[in-house]
């Protein structure tokens, strides 16, 4: 695969009764975080920094534009209890684009009312099965 943009990119989040609900037109940004603890553990017979790889995890931070229709952002969200599986497809779902699936927890579903009227909402999630997020293909 080549270099590619972030256009048409697939995310969808679990609902609180485990169905996925595509949320791509609602959102306006995402970060996902896949990263690997480190434990130091140099000892004084070197003279470079040792490390041993630890606990993988995962984040994401997702925001987007408020929006009350039947299965979409604010459905997902507003009901914070329970696993709710993470897909986000780069470049959109379907072919062989890249996925990165996670199994998560929800710990925050802000919403923000600016000065101007606009209503977005922010929402974090972490990593809750114990499984590595891992890459693959759709």
């Amino acid at each position: 695969m080549a270099k590619q943009s972030g256009l048409g990119d697939y995310l969808a989040v679990d609902d609180s009764t485990g169905s996925a609900r595509d949320i791509s037109n609602d959102v306006t940004n995402a970060t996902f975080n896949n990263g690997t603890a480190l434990q130091e553990v140099t000892g004084i017979d070197k003279s470079a920094v040792e490390r041993l790889q630890l606990l993988g995890d995962g984040t994401v931070s997702i925001n987007g534009v408020f929006n009350s229709a039947s299965n979409l952002s604010h459905d997902v969200f507003k009901t914070q209890t329970g696993t709710r599986t993470v897909t986000y497809c780069v470049g959109g779902n379907s072919g062989s684009n890249p996925k990165l699936e996670m199994e998560m927890l929800i710990s925050a579903y802000n919403l923000d009312r600016a000065a101007d009227g606009s209503l977005t909402w922010s929402a974090e999630l972490s990593l809750e099965s114990g499984t590595v997020p891992t890459w693959s293909t759709v």
